[in-house]
């Protein structure tokens, strides 16, 4: 992976501070990473994304795949606990 992008990093940092299932489950990017999101998914889109701006939109969607589906099993553990 190349130079990891601020959003990206941004759900990184999240996870490394520790975390509980109800913040976790709560966890929404920033304003800013999702603006950057929709502007790589607007180049896909348009086709005039650049090889780099390929690689920082997959590495997103893929770690957003990975915290979706923590976001699953947090939501299983807040029901159990409540």
């Amino acid at each position: 992976m190349a130079a990891a992008s601020p959003a990206y990093l941004e759900i990184i940092d999240f996870i490394a501070a520790g975390t509980t299932p109800a913040a976790l489950f709560s966890f929404r990017p920033s304003p800013e990473a999702q603006r950057r999101v929709s502007e790589l998914v607007a180049h896909r889109h348009e086709g005039t994304i650049s090889a780099e701006e390929t690689q920082e939109l997959d590495d997103f969607l893929e770690l957003e795949h990975l915290l979706i589906m923590a976001k699953a099993r947090a939501r299983r553990h807040i029901d159990s606990a409540g």
